[in-house]
């Protein structure tokens, strides 16, 4: 069941990449293999005269891109909202309880100073 859950996941996360990409991967074609890219993608290929060269279909793609990326820009009609004025209400408050405030902090001191006058040397090596 995970794996299904895993490849199903992956699926939809490579057509996301690849649908924001598509026009710079059609571009990137464009510039590595513009031989290519006209032989394949071209649709003027049987009026040389046009000198389009792949640039209608780059125009298409740029096309569609921008018309994909045009959203409306209010999704809510706001002639269609009812406005429902709120009367103002003041909260008084009645009674104020003050607090004591309780010293809880303490501090604890953990150092210690040790004072000793001997020193560790290693132990001498004597060469016979």
């Amino acid at each position: 069941m995970k794996i299904c859950q895993h490849v199903f996941v992956l699926f939809f996360l490579l057509l996301i990449i690849f649908n924001s990409t598509k026009a710079s991967l059609t571009y990137a074609y464009y510039e590595l293999d513009p031989i290519g890219f006209v032989e394949n993608l071209c649709e003027n290929k049987d009026k040389p005269e046009m000198h389009c060269n792949g640039k209608c279909q780059l125009m298409k793609v740029a096309e569609s891109q921008n018309s994909d990326q045009n959203t409306p820009e209010s999704i809510i009609d706001f002639k269609e909202l009812i406005y429902y004025p709120n009367p103002i209400i003041n909260f008084v408050c009645i009674k104020t309880v003050k607090l004591k405030k309780l010293d809880v902090s303490f501090y604890i001191n953990h150092y210690s100073f040790k004072n000793i006058n001997s020193c560790f040397h290693p132990p001498k090596v004597i060469y016979s």
